[in-house]
């Protein structure tokens, strides 16, 4: 297949590029600069001149190829609500060019929209549309674009790693760097879920190839790493105090992170190796931190 693939030379993206190359798919690459030009050239990749804000740009590079792949997103998150749903309108863009087709659009999302209100981890078949969490915005349009009869298919990602950034426990690390402490809330049990790059990058390929139209996949390689054994590790990394904040607290701390800190993230991926025969192999997060911690 021919491939439309944004954020193509970001963290995820680069690998996806590589992953789908790889497999035999051709790509179009959408990049803002000649930098990501070169990098696409580099690796056998066509680039697509364009940007997330330019959506005549994004439908005609949809327009020009079998399949969409949506990894690019605005991660400035002083700004997130707004970046959400941005998103949502970068979604709705890309499915309209695919409308009256088969084609199908793989859309990125956060495994917390399937979080349930049992506590149990968060689940593939489950989305609550109503949920308050900003990237709701992201799979609502994805839902209104299936309903429309375009094959949308969803990828939720966890905290996505390498020894280079960990997700959102990179903001974590620059946090205590900057503070001198390293915090987590209350007893810190929250999860958070986790799955190395490469391990993601195959993922996006096997839900490309092997998708069901609607279908949602977590990225998720471990359930739930609890906060507290994260907080830990930064703090012996940088021979910083760990301490327990309250709630209250943790805003002062944290920051725009703190209404993440407080969530567990764990979710199960069970469903998703079912269907998709993926089987993850990379180095589990602490891993992957402790060698950051020590380069």
């Amino acid at each position: 297949m021919r491939v439309f693939l944004t954020g193509s030379t970001g963290f995820i993206g680069a690998h996806v590029t590589r992953e789908l190359l790889d497999a035999g798919h051709d790509v179009l690459g959408l990049t803002r600069s000649d930098e990501g030009e070169r990098a696409l050239r580099s690796v056998g990749a066509v680039a697509h001149r364009g940007n997330i804000e330019d959506l005549d740009s994004l439908r005609n590079g949809a327009e020009q190829c079998d399949a969409v792949i949506h990894t690019a997103f605005d991660h400035d998150f002083a700004h997130f609500v707004e970046n959400c749903q941005k998103d949502a309108r970068v979604i709705d863009a890309l499915g309209t060019a695919l409308e009256g087709s088969a084609r199908p659009l793989v859309i990125t999302s956060s495994v917390a929209m399937g979080a349930t209100t049992s506590g149990q981890p968060s689940d593939e078949d489950h989305f609550d549309a109503t949920h308050p969490h900003p990237r709701t915005a992201s799979e609502r349009a994805g839902q209104a674009l299936s309903e429309r009869g375009i094959n949308v298919v969803v990828m939720r990602l966890s905290q996505i790693h390498n020894p280079v950034k960990q997700g959102l426990i990179t903001y974590l690390i620059e946090l205590a760097r900057q503070t001198g402490v390293s915090a987590y809330v209350g007893e810190g049990q929250e999860g958070w879920s986790a799955a190395h790059l490469t391990d993601t990058a195959q993922l996006y390929r096997l839900a490309l190839e092997k998708h069901q139209p609607g279908a949602r996949y977590n990225a998720v390689a471990e359930q739930g790493v609890a906060f507290r054994d994260i907080a830990q590790l930064i703090g012996e990394g940088f021979g910083v105090p760990t301490v327990t904040l309250t709630p209250e607290q943790a805003t002062g701390h944290f920051g725009w992170m703190a209404g993440f800190v407080g969530l567990d993230m764990s979710a199960s991926s069970t469903k998703t190796r079912e269907r998709l025969g993926w089987t993850p192999t990379g180095p589990g997060l602490l891993e992957d931190l402790r060698v950051c911690l020590e380069g």
